[in-house]
């Protein structure tokens, strides 16, 4: 493993649960692969646009077509896909929000996730252009949401896995912070938990 992107999307920063287990992960990939780079996109702090008009239309143009506008919406676009295409491994941060990702997250992924760069179409349907990269989620819940009654309401896992594999990743992992506002759990079982997950998938990817 070369490279590692780390997205976090929390707005509470290094007070957020899922960033704190996204960063423990990363270290510990860190420290069983000495030198490999990381790439930050905290889009809590930095919090990409959401896609308009131009970023819309300038997906269909060609790029000698395209007026200023289209073209700096989808050189940002850009930017975000070369962070992808560029990292071996990908973390990232999510915390639930009303039983799904964040808006942050959800504008990350309508620049990533588009047409010619990340996903085609052709002769014998879809194809995802995103290969050989493997993703960690590391998923942050008030609630138990892994099993149990409320598993039906957690719209995160199951939307991220579809979207990934939309785009031809589907080695992904789930590590969870789950039970944070959960009396008999806390955020310190909860982060000790997921400390031991990560271990283990840190350990697979070595």
């Amino acid at each position: 493993m070369k490279n590692i992107l780390l997205i976090e999307s929390s707005p509470r920063g290094s007070d957020s649960y899922s960033h704190q287990a996204a960063r423990s992960i990363v270290n510990e990939l860190q420290t069983r692969n000495p030198g490999a780079g990381i790439v930050v996109r905290d889009l809590g702090q930095n919090p990409p646009p959401h896609v308009g008009l131009s970023f819309i239309t300038g997906t269909y143009a060609a790029p000698e077509q395209r007026t200023p506008d289209q073209a700096a919406s989808l050189a940002f676009s850009d930017t975000l896909i070369d962070e992808v295409f560029g990292a071996d491994t990908i973390v990232i941060a999510v915390p639930m929000h009303n039983f799904g990702i964040s808006s942050r997250l959800k504008a990350w992924i309508d620049h990533v996730v588009r047409v010619g760069r990340t996903f085609s179409y052709g002769a014998n349907g879809r194809q995802g252009l995103v290969k050989g990269k493997r993703v960690i989620v590391v998923l942050a819940s008030g609630g138990v949401y892994s099993d149990g009654g409320m598993k039906p309401f957690d719209f995160v896992e199951p939307y991220l896995r579809t979207i990934l594999g939309f785009i031809g990743i589907t080695d992904v992992d789930v590590v969870r912070v789950e039970g944070v506002a959960v009396g008999a759990i806390g955020p310190e079982k909860a982060l000790a938990a997921a400390n031991t997950q990560s271990k283990q998938v840190a350990a697979q990817i070595a």
